[in-house]
């Protein structure tokens, strides 16, 4: 069927989902070999062929309206998809041997796979990294059933069957916009978060899994969202909060956008693990990426 001319190249999606990834045109521009300039560009190119506005510029940086959130999200399942298709491709070609595929929690794939897959192809350049983003509890299933050679999930449990190792370690906070009442009191107990209604990622990720352990009894959520960046841009527009990564909301918390609510008598930590197959052991190409992450 024809693509709705609204629909930007892959190419340009990348280079959206970068900039809200990192935090700013000039991070993304050295990501993806470019200038500021051409990635602001991009930017505007992308937005007026959506006919959205995607960012808001500071400047500190940028960060994604509600609207842009969700066209991330999108955009972001989009590239996913891609790279089932380049490594399907590769696989029909009888590059096999020449091919990683790596299924990633959301935060870690935002946050972390980047840099490693990066660190990677210098070290590696003829192993192509193909990258699955699911939450924690599917990237447990791809390992199992074969789908993926290394999985990197966010939850407090080893998923049985998997072998794991700790490659990063990282803290859930609570997050308001500033003109949220929160972000005026005191802390606030663990009852009070329970009984909130909160905007939330979905079922099965690391995220949700490790708040439900620790503060048990929550209410149903106000809103379910697949990523990161739509939570955060979900929280400024709703005044609502949310619990998500450290690593999610570190520029967000120094530029005044998000402000962190501290818990009586409770933090929650959690360990970021890599999983593989326990039967069918780590060798070649994963083991060279998992001493990646874990250097």
């Amino acid at each position: 069927m024809p693509i709705s001319p609204r629909v930007p190249e892959l190419a340009a999606l990348d280079v959206l989902v970068s900039v809200a990834r990192l935090g700013s045109m000039g991070a993304a521009g050295r990501e993806h070999g470019l200038s500021q300039q051409a990635i602001s560009a991009r930017v505007r190119s992308a937005e007026r062929q959506l006919g959205i506005k995607v960012f808001d510029r500071a400047t500190t940086g940028v960060t994604p309206t509600y609207e842009g959130g969700l066209v991330l999200e999108w955009a972001a399942g989009t590239l996913t998809a891609a790279e089932h298709l380049a490594s399907g491709i590769s696989a029909l070609r009888g590059e096999r041997a020449a091919n990683l595929t790596v299924a990633a929690s959301m935060t870690i794939a935002e946050y972390l796979v980047p840099g490693w897959t990066v660190a990677m192809r210098r070290k590696h350049p003829t192993v192509v990294t193909s990258v699955r983003l699911l939450n924690s509890s599917d990237v447990a299933a791809q390992v199992l059933a074969g789908d993926a050679d290394l999985g990197f999930v966010e939850g407090p449990d080893v998923p049985a069957g998997l072998d794991a190792r700790e490659v990063a370690r990282d803290e859930l906070v609570v997050i308001v916009p500033p003109g949220h009442a929160w972000a005026r009191s005191g802390p606030i107990a663990p009852a009070e978060l329970a009984r909130t209604p909160l905007i939330q990622r979905e079922f099965g990720s690391g995220t949700r899994t490790t708040l439900e352990q620790a503060v048990p009894g929550c209410v149903a959520p106000l809103l379910e969202l697949t990523s990161c960046t739509a939570v955060k841009a979900a929280v400024v527009a709703g005044n609502a909060p949310a619990v998500v990564s450290s690593l999610a909301v570190a520029a967000d918390l120094v530029d005044g956008r998000l402000v962190a609510v501290e818990l009586q008598d409770l933090r929650l930590p959690r360990r970021l693990l890599a999983v593989w197959d326990r039967d069918r052991g780590l060798r070649g190409s994963a083991r060279e990426f998992l001493d990646i992450a874990a250097g």
